[in-house]
């Protein structure tokens, strides 16, 4: 017999698998702050790989947006930005993992873009606030689908890319990443319980810039696929 709850309890999220009609329902999607220097640079800050660590912020699971949709400018931001990124998908429990067995907690990855009010985290940052609000709200965490790794291999390295409306504003390649995605995953888990289901967003390289209603992004990491998203 089961427990009745007092109120409906929302579906999984699932995500689109390359290949397959199955879905890889969300679990959590960590997001990897300041990962390439150049990005870094134009946010006003420096990274030294040296003394300091990898951090992260969280975006819930209904967030999520699929590839080819079209979205509302979100409200309270005068100041929306596109960020590009490469995204690692889990598929199998780990904690404390060596960068030597990360390679078995992958299931496959995707093209991402983390969209962000960025006024709003600019100001949070400038307050010594988290940045819930500018990065955690609906709709800002768009996903291409996912290519398992037994059709793509392992990904370390590859072109990153992001056009709106035709025109080329962010190119990178993934290893200029400057923490690269085993030393992500080992890191993290060192933090988490990693879990079938976690996304995630290693970081958005230099370029970042503001969209407006009507705008239509398109999206590539090479030898993953491409994304696109269109601004209502």
């Amino acid at each position: 017999m089961s427990e009745a709850t007092v109120f409906p309890i929302k579906a999984p999220v699932l995500a689109e698998i390359v290949g397959t009609e199955q879905k890889f329902p969300i679990n959590r999607i960590f997001c990897v702050g300041r990962n390439y220097l150049a990005h870094a640079a134009e946010m006003g800050v420096s990274v030294d790989k040296s003394t300091q660590e990898p951090f992260y912020f969280l975006k819930d699971a209904s967030a999520y947006v699929p590839s080819g949709d079209t979205i509302d400018y979100p409200p309270q931001t005068g100041n929306y930005h596109y960020e590009m990124e490469f995204v690692v998908a889990i598929g199998k429990e780990g904690f404390n993992v060596t960068e030597e067995a990360v390679d078995g907690l992958i299931f496959g990855y995707a093209c991402g873009l983390d969209m962000t009010r960025r006024d709003l985290q600019l100001k949070a940052r400038e307050s010594g606030r988290p940045w819930d609000l500018g990065k955690n709200f609906e709709q800002s965490a768009v996903l291409s689908p996912i290519v398992p790794v037994s059709k793509s291999g392992v990904v370390n390295e590859g072109k990153i890319e992001l056009q709106v409306n035709g025109q080329t504003v962010q190119q990178s390649t993934l290893s200029l990443l400057i923490w690269n995605v085993r030393e992500i995953i080992g890191h993290l888990s060192k933090f988490y319980h990693l879990q079938p289901g976690d996304l995630i967003y290693t970081g958005t390289p230099e370029g970042v810039g503001a969209v407006k209603a009507g705008d239509v992004l398109e999206g590539s990491v090479e030898g993953v696929g491409d994304i696109k998203l269109t601004i209502r």
